[in-house]
């Protein structure tokens, strides 16, 4: 049975319902890298991808910290399922920012609420350069480029993206643009065969000759240099698509907890329980600060904002990876079985890294800030 929009303060209530359901998916979602279909559908039912929607505009008005919260929860019970989520979600959450700032916006999000959209994101792929190429048609642009890490691209609805273009008169650009995941010219190669987070089916879109109208590009941007945009989605997702990789630390420590206890006699086992500890407080500590720093949409994003949370989501994936390996350490060799689900949360967690941007991406970025050079060279 479908229900209402979702309440702000269910949420995690919500969440906790299906966790279960999720967690006993999860094995067989992992070993036959198969797209986590079945829990989109109840996460649906649930309103769960309208849930971030402010209420005035039809959703679940939850606000941008319970949107990570619902993240780092769900993680606990099935990764893949989180993670895609986020994709979703922060693309959401960019929105948000837009409609609460008096920027464009809105019609996005009504279209999510009433309709429990599934939005599918490229931009981690893209990055500031974008792949593919697009070139000037009548009343638009035609679009062709493959488009890697489409996450839940299976049942999205709308593919949130962009393309280079080479504009006469102002140079190399990046437009950006919706495209509709029904619209002609648009495929999926299912190629998401991967180490972990086989769930998510981030499968590659590939668009062949697409259309796109002029009236859809949202933003035109120079290519290859850094935007005030970027500061924008820097500042909303970092801490949601970083939420996954705490809850997967979070669950690797209970399995280690769980089955260690009977053995706490042990000196070294007890120190090393310490260590792991030590690694998950480092990951919380630091995720806690990044979704503090979005301070619910509340806040003007700068190129100074996004080096605070860039450094602070590669301490927090670094722990969150450290975390998981220690726990492995914790338990031993029988953590070495798959039955036990730490292999698979070792698998997860080390997506972590990739996301923007990676360490030593970030380090430059960090680097160029400190000394008053531009974060992108």
């Amino acid at each position: 049975m479908k229900t209402d929009a979702l309440p702000a303060r269910r949420l995690v209530d919500a969440v906790r319902t299906l966790g279960p359901i999720f967690a006993e998916r999860a094995p067989a979602h992992d070993a036959q890298g198969r797209f986590v279909a079945d829990n989109y559908v109840q996460l649906k039912e649930h309103k769960l991808f309208s849930a971030g929607v402010p209420t005035e505009l039809g959703g679940g008005g939850a606000s941008h910290g319970e949107l990570c919260q619902m993240l780092r929860e769900l993680a606990q019970s099935c990764g893949s399922t989180s993670l895609a989520l986020s994709m979703h979600t922060h693309l959401l959450a960019a929105a948000v920012w837009r409609f609460r700032h008096g920027q464009p916006g809105e019609a996005l999000l009504r279209k999510v609420a009433a309709s429990e959209l599934v939005l599918v994101s490229t931009g981690a792929g893209d990055w500031v350069e974008s792949v593919g190429r697009a070139e000037r048609a009548p009343g638009g642009y035609r679009v062709t480029a493959v488009k890697r890490f489409g996450s839940g691209c299976l049942v999205g609805d709308l593919l949130i993206t962009s393309a280079p273009f080479e504009d006469p008169a102002r140079g190399p650009e990046v437009l950006h643009f919706p495209v509709s995941m029904r619209a002609e010219g648009v495929s999926i190669r299912e190629d998401w065969d991967t180490l972990g987070m086989r769930g998510t089916g981030s499968h590659s879109v590939e668009l062949k000759d697409v259309f796109v109208p002029e009236d859809a590009v949202s933003l035109r941007r120079p290519r290859g240099q850094w935007h005030g945009s970027w500061n924008v989605v820097i500042t909303v997702a970092g801490p949601i698509y970083t939420a996954p990789y705490i809850g997967i630390a979070e669950r690797a420590r209970a399995i280690a907890r769980e089955i260690v206890a009977p053995h706490k006699a042990d000196p070294i086992l007890l120190q090393s329980m310490g260590e792991l500890d030590n690694c998950l407080t480092t990951a919380q500590m630091a995720w806690r600060e990044m979704v503090e720093l979005t301070n619910d949409y509340d806040v003007e994003p700068s190129v100074e904002h996004a080096n605070r949370m860039l450094i602070r989501k590669t301490i927090a994936a670094n722990a969150a990876r450290a975390t998981v390996a220690k726990a492995i350490e914790v338990v031993g060799g029988s953590a070495y079985f798959r039955r036990l689900g730490l292999e698979r949360l070792l698998r997860d967690v080390e997506g972590a890294p990739f996301h923007p941007l990676p360490q030593k991406k970030q380090l430059d970025f960090t680097g160029r800030v400190a000394l008053g050079l531009p974060p992108i060279g």
